[in-house]
C-alpha cells in the first residue's frame, strides 16, 4: 500500500466570525479519486483554496508528499505538484486553446518553443488537436471546462483538485468527464473533485468526505455515505431523514 500523498489534518479556516472549516481531516493515497460533496455553503471551495494555499489556513496543517504545506503560496504548491482549477471557468478569453494550455506549460517549460511542444502533446491528450487556434470564447461550456483541466495537466501536477468540473453538463458531456477523470487516474493522476453532480462521481471515487456547514459529517465509499442519515439530513432535511428512518425500521 502506497504511503499518503495529501494529509488534511484538522484544517480550520475563519472568515471574521463565521467558520467556514471546522477541524476538517481526511488523507489520501496516490492513484484515489476522492469526492468532497455537501449542499451549497458547506465549505467545500473554501477547503480546496486552503489545500492550494489560496487561503492560507487558520489552524491544522496540510502536507503533501511527506512535507507541510499549510502556508506556503499558490505559486509554490502549482511547483510542487498540486493544480487546482474553479468552480467558474476561468480561461484566458483572447487567446486561443493553445495558447491557453501554454500558460500552464511554461510553468516547467520556459523556452516558448519547449512550452508550445508540451502543449500540442497536451492537446491531444484533451482532444484539442483540432482547436489548437479557436479562440477559448468560442468553445461551449464544457469544451472550456475541459480546457481548464488541460492547463492544470500541462503544469505537471501530481494531485489535481478539480472544482465542480461536471456542473451544467449534459448526461453525454458528464460522461465524457467521468472518462477523462479515469484516464487522468491512468496516468498517475490523484484526484479530489467537489461535486453536486452525484451520477458523475459516484461511480468513480474511492471515497467520499461529505462536508457541512464547514464541518466533515461523514466519510466512506459511495455506498456507505448515500446510506448515511447525517448526509441525508443535510441534502433533504431532518424531516425526510425522520420518514426515511422510520419506514426502514416498519420494513
Amino acid at each position: 500500500m502506497s504511503s499518503d500523498i495529501l494529509v488534511v489534518d484538522n484544517v480550520t479556516k475563519r472568515f471574521g466570525g463565521l467558520t467556514a472549516n471546522a477541524d476538517i481531516s481526511f488523507s489520501m493515497k496516490e492513484g484515489e479519486i476522492i469526492g468532497l460533496i455537501g449542499p451549497n455553503g458547506a465549505g467545500k471551495s473554501t477547503l480546496f483554496n486552503c489545500i492550494s494555499c489560496f487561503y492560507n489556513a487558520d489552524g491544522g496543517r496540510i502536507v503533501f508528499k511527506g512535507q507541510e504545506i499549510t502556508r506556503k503560496d499558490p505559486e509554490s504548491i502549482c511547483r510542487m505538484g498540486i493544480g487546482r482549477t474553479f468552480q467558474i471557468v476561468r480561461t484566458f478569453k483572447d487567446m486561443n486553446v493553445l495558447e491557453n494550455i501554454m500558460i500552464g506549460a511554461f510553468l516547467r517549460n520556459p523556452k516558448r518553443k519547449d512550452a508550445q511542444a508540451r502543449s500540442e502533446e497536451v492537446a491531444n491528450v484533451f482532444r484539442f488537436t483540432d482547436k489548437l487556434y479557436l479562440k477559448a470564447t468560442s468553445l461551449t461550456i464544457s469544451e472550456q471546462k475541459r480546457l481548464e483541466v488541460a492547463r492544470v495537466f500541462a503544469t505537471g501536477p501530481k494531485v489535481m483538485l478539480l472544482d465542480e468540473m461536471m456542473a451544467g453538463l449534459n448526461i453525454h458531456e458528464i460522461k465524457e468527464s467521468v472518462e477523462l477523470v479515469l484516464r487522468l487516474r491512468e496516468m498517475g493522476i490523484t484526484l479530489v473533485l467537489v461535486e453536486h453532480v452525484m451520477e458523475g462521481i459516484m461511480p468513480i471515487a474511492n471515497r467520499i468526505v461529505v462536508l457541512d456547514y464547514g464541518e466533515k459529517i461523514a466519510e466512506g465509499t459511495p455506498d456507505e455515505v448515500v446510506n448515511n442519515e447525517k448526509v441525508i439530513e443535510a441534502y433533504f432535511g431532518k424531516k425526510y431523514a425522520k420518514r426515511r428512518e422510520n419506514k426502514t425500521r416498519i420494513q
